[in-house]
């Protein structure tokens, strides 16, 4: 088969600098073509909208453009995990993974390059091992067009927070946003999440909080409001924590996100990895079972989350009695990382 080329930046909305508040109007103003097509569906996708993204991304599948193929398979895929459909997830990341195959195969860098990007992204994000074949991801991040760049950088520190070294993550993700010479909305507040991730991981609870509330700055004005859903569970319980007691509408909404996005990534992820990732708590008795896993006390639960020690407390029995278990120890084989 003959290897398809990036004619086009992949993930163009994703890849944009844009002055917040101003998301839908670039989209628009993006001359017709397979390029704005994708960024309406990505647009449907971050702002939470993951059937009508789905609706958007699907006719996409049949282009000879692998950027845009590859683009439009990470989109339905991911809003397929939101709309419970596990199938239809499989099935778009299992086109993707043919046509990283023909991109593998290409001589031409750039090619090998999008490639690596999407499988790494696809499987990083869905906490599932690498294939062999793939290169390296680090290695290919100087291939790779410009504004998708930062976006590589974000999956390499959300890999670092996977093996547990919190510092790498937190250090990737600060240099990225450091270097930047523009501001993207999108990428950024990934970025500034794996941070969150990262210090929470660390302890440094005022550091996570300063990074969610830029990312909160960053998304708001667009309501690009799926990112915080996807991350609820490696968050630490700083939405809790910070939005709900600022924004309480917005926060419902990012619930709302979690609980459908978390759903069909288990479906996916549990399957193959033979992981119990919990699948029956609360947002909040995951947060709190995530944070003792780890080793914080019933009252540094109780101060994070801004409830009682008994509160606290109950949350966490609760989580324990649902998994079936009788330490806090026990809870670290059902916690994401």
């Amino acid at each position: 088969m003959t290897a398809r080329h990036p004619l086009c930046d992949p993930m163009p909305l994703l890849s944009s600098a844009f002055e917040p508040g101003r998301c839908r109007e670039l989209v628009e103003s993006m001359p017709e073509g397979p390029a704005r097509d994708v960024a309406r569906a990505e647009l449907l996708y971050f702002t939470g909208q993951a059937e009508a993204a789905a609706a958007a991304a699907r006719p996409l599948l049949t282009s000879d453009d692998l950027s845009v193929l590859l683009s439009a398979s990470l989109v339905l895929g991911y809003a397929s995990l939101s709309l419970g459909q596990a199938d239809d997830a499989r099935a778009a990341l299992g086109t993707a993974r043919a046509a990283v195959g023909e991109g593998l195969d290409d001589a031409d860098p750039l090619a090998s390059a999008v490639a690596s990007f999407f499988v790494t992204t696809a499987r990083t994000l869905l906490h599932l091992p690498l294939p062999e074949r793939v290169p390296p991801l680090e290695d290919c991040v100087g291939l790779l067009p410009e504004g998708l760049r930062p976006f590589a950088l974000y999956v390499l520190a959300h890999q670092a927070y996977l093996v547990g070294e919190h510092g790498r993550c937190v250090g990737v993700a600060e240099a990225a946003l450091a270097v930047q010479g523009e501001a993207r909305p999108i990428t950024n507040t990934y970025l500034h999440l794996a941070c969150v991730m990262g210090y929470v991981g660390m302890r440094d609870v005022g550091a996570a909080r300063a990074h969610l509330l830029t990312a909160w700055d960053l998304a708001r004005p667009d309501g690009l409001i799926e990112p915080f859903g996807e991350h609820h569970g490696l968050l630490g319980g700083m939405l809790e924590a910070v939005i709900k007691r600022g924004w309480p509408d917005d926060f419902r909404r990012i619930i709302d996100i979690t609980y459908r996005f978390s759903a069909g990534w288990r479906l996916v992820h549990n399957p193959v990895t033979g992981e119990e990732v919990a699948d029956n708590l609360t947002t909040t008795e995951f947060a709190s079972a995530m944070l003792a896993a780890r080793g914080w006390t019933n009252q540094e639960i109780a101060d994070h989350l801004g409830v009682s020690i008994n509160t606290a407390k109950r949350h966490l029995s609760h989580a324990m009695e649902k998994l079936g278990v009788g330490s806090r120890k026990g809870l670290e084989h059902y916690m994401l990382r």
